[in-house]
Order: structure tokens, then sequence, then C-alpha cells
């Protein structure tokens, strides 16, 4: 899938829009707007700056995975910058939080980085925000 697509359908899936792209990831709309609509691709490094801002993994736009889409009955991952801006935080807040395991609704792992697990129920269950779906 063509990194194009493949951020398209991810932003869609985590109801995020360019200028929250930006705010994100301080990349500028023209280049977002570049990148959407295929006319050009961002290096390697940009990939990764773009997945890291979303809550994937680094290579995320590398492998030829689909996006998850969000189901009411299954527990999935919801990236840290979602329940920010759900919760009206910062990412850094969120973060702190689950490394500090005073959230009942995620974790937080630590091996050379730390990694995090946001499930999409239990936050749901713990806080009443509704995780918006594709």
């Amino acid at each position: 899938m063509a990194f194009c697509n493949k951020l398209t359908d991810l932003m869609r899936s985590l109801g995020i829009s360019q200028t929250q792209l930006h705010d994100l990831t301080g990349i500028g709309k023209s280049s977002i707007s570049q990148y959407l609509s295929g006319k050009n691709e961002p290096s390697q490094a940009r990939k990764r700056e773009i997945a890291l801002a979303l809550g994937v993994q680094e290579d995320y736009f590398d492998q030829f995975e689909t996006a998850a889409t969000i189901s009411k009955d299954s527990p999935v991952n919801v990236p840290v910058p979602v329940i920010a801006r759900l919760m009206g935080k910062s990412k850094e807040w969120v973060m702190k939080g689950l490394q500090d395991g005073v959230f009942p609704w995620g974790y937080a792992v630590k091996l050379t980085k730390w990694s995090y697990f946001i499930s999409s129920v239990k936050f749901t269950e713990f806080t009443g925000i509704q995780i918006p779906a594709e």
C-alpha cells in the first residue's frame, strides 16, 4: 500500500485531521497535504516521526498491514495522542500517568524505551469517553 493511502487510512481510523497531524508533528500543513495527495513522500526519518506521533510502531509505514479498526466489543491499543486529545491533556501527561501506573485502563513498559498500551474498552468503561470509531 502506498504511503499516502496508509497515512490517509490511519488518520481516518484515529479521527485525526491534517491540522491535528500538523499540531502533533510540527510538519508544515502544505507538506502534509502533499504527502496525503501522493505528490511527495517523506523521508524515512519523517515517516518514523509521523508514526510515533500517531502512536503506532515507528516502522508502521514500511509494513503491509492495514490500520486496525476499532470495535466496541474487543479491546485494541489506542494511541497516546488520541487519548490525550479525548481527555484534553498533553501526550506527556498521559504517558507519565501510564508510566506511574495510575490509570486502570492502560500501562507502560520500558525496555530500551517506553511502550504504551491503552485498552479501548477499559478506557471507555472508566472514563465514560467514547473512542471514535472508523
